[in-house]
């Protein structure tokens, strides 16, 4: 069967060239070569424009536009174009020998051939010889020789191909600028035709959406596999059946952006638009939207973090509810109150400053106990452990934790006597579900002793570690200075 193509293609009495995308040719037949008076070792291979010469004469240069435009139109649109008149001038051996060049007229017809994927593989170009139809026309000149089918045939015949083709050169220029419009669209665009939804063309925007795959020439449901049940098949469909347009706003869509890789969540907004033929039938879909995913990412987080303000706002004014009654219990002076008070507020301030340098993303254990103690001297507290990051709500209680172990050091422990210190040390152990194991240790201050009864740092201290940290605490009343060891979940969100 491709013997007989091929001798049916250079049999026929019509010029014929195959060309490549790039403008090359790729085959001829006969014809074409009897035309062209060349050989196929000549020109196969070559350019097409670079293969013979234009000609002389004025408009050369515009014929050779003429048909590049129409070819490239053919392959860029994937439909057949059509060239009405072109004038070429022929190479012919004169009778003395020499080569002269004789105006022909052409009608050309450029049709796209697709490969297996769908892609343009080679453009076929058909040609007509109608320099006899110019040749009446031109017969207008001189009335007494021209009869009224020479008019016909010259006049009106000519004068409406020439009408045409200057149309077509409009509204191909008005195409392409159309075309450039689509392309450079900052939102995402695509056409698709029929009741199977096969992308015509998508915009830059649309590519960089999808990961860039190939999709012109396929249906939806080929070129999106991972879209079955998201629903948007469905919508694709009613449209096209109904008539009517779909808008969705911050709508979820998994895409499959890079080639083998997971999953994506997308939130697009879009429409869905009809496309209706001159009857008023629907033949296709225009689509168009923008990709929203960053705003409506914004959105969710700025939220979270509206509901986290509240809720920490909530839980500070109950701590500081907590501790002005707590305070109040413990000092009946209101000037002694005040002092306390006062202290504590601090306290709970210098640990918000921590969290407000990171955001409220949490806290380092270090940083915290440096920040509460500080006011009593570096060289006098001794820190060692390795670098633990806490969550907010946990680095507010040990926060309060550390300033009533330093404030009670050093009102009555080992601060308060001048050759006095505090040793603090921590580790995490087991790593698969962590746990602080922290102890602060005084030394060279006067003997500990439990307490007649329990004051307001006392308990604060239990009442953090037990409730806020779901940890444990255990007070050593030593001779030589209070030995207070933590043991506290790390894993786990304070306060649940």
């Amino acid at each position: 069967m491709a013997v007989d193509l091929a001798s049916a293609f250079d049999a026929s009495p019509n010029p014929y060239v195959l060309l490549t995308p790039d403008l090359r040719i790729a085959g001829v037949n006969q014809a074409y070569l009897d035309v062209t008076n060349s050989t196929r070792d000549e020109i196969v291979g070559k350019p097409l424009f670079a293969a013979f010469d234009s000609g002389p004469g004025e408009d050369a240069p515009e014929n050779v536009r003429q048909v590049r435009a129409s070819l490239e139109r053919a392959r860029d649109s994937r439909r057949r174009d059509h060239l009405a008149l072109v004038k070429f001038s022929i190479p012919r051996r004169g009778e003395d020998g020499a080569d002269v060049f004789e105006d022909r007229f052409w009608s050309a017809t450029h049709t796209p051939i697709f490969d297996d994927q769908g892609k343009v593989a080679f453009i076929l170009q058909h040609t007509n010889d109608i320099t006899e139809l110019q040749r009446l026309r031109e017969l207008r000149a001189a009335p007494e020789r021209v009869s009224a089918l020479d008019i016909m045939l010259g006049g009106v015949v000519l004068g409406r191909a020439r009408q045409v083709q200057e149309d077509n050169r409009r509204l191909a220029d008005e195409r392409n600028r159309l075309v450039g419009m689509f392309m450079q669209t900052p939102g995402f665009l695509a056409v698709v035709t029929g009741p199977d939804h096969v992308f015509e063309m998508h915009n830059a925007a649309f590519a960089q959406l999808i990961g860039h795959r190939d999709i012109t020439g396929k249906p939806a449901r080929e070129a999106f596999p991972e879209l079955v049940g998201q629903g948007y098949f469905d919508l694709l469909d009613n449209v096209y059946a109904t008539g009517e347009p779909y808008e969705g706003r911050a709508s979820l869509v998994q895409l499959q952006r890079d080639p083998g890789g997971p999953l994506q969540s997308v939130y697009l907004n879009f429409v869905y638009q009809p496309i209706r033929d001159a009857s008023g039938a629907v033949v296709g879909i225009f689509t168009q939207g923008h990709d929203v995913t960053d705003a409506v990412l914004s959105a969710e987080r700025q939220k979270l973090m509206i509901d986290e303000l509240n809720h920490r706002v909530k839980n500070t004014l109950a701590t500081v509810q907590s501790i002005a009654m707590q305070t109040a219990r413990s000092h009946a002076d209101p000037r002694t109150f005040a002092e306390g008070f006062q202290a504590r507020l601090l306290a709970l301030s210098h640990t918000h400053d921590l969290l407000t340098r990171s955001h409220w993303e949490g806290a380092d254990l270090g940083d915290i106990l440096e920040h509460e103690t500080e006011a009593h001297g570096s060289a006098r507290v001794s820190a060692n452990g390795p670098r633990v990051a806490l969550s907010p709500a946990a680095a507010l209680s040990l926060g309060m934790i550390f300033h009533e172990l330093a404030t009670n050091a050093a009102k009555y422990g080992s601060l308060s006597a001048p050759g006095g210190r505090v040793l603090v040390d921590w580790a995490v152990a087991n790593q698969t579900r962590r746990r602080l194991q922290l102890v602060w240790r005084e030394l060279g201050g006067p003997a500990a002793s439990p307490p007649d009864r329990k004051g307001f740092g006392s308990r604060l201290i239990e009442r953090n570690v037990r409730h806020d940290l779901a940890g444990d605490v255990e007070l050593d009343y030593a001779s030589d200075g209070l030995i207070a060891t933590f043991s506290i979940p790390l894993d786990r969100e304070p306060g649940t």
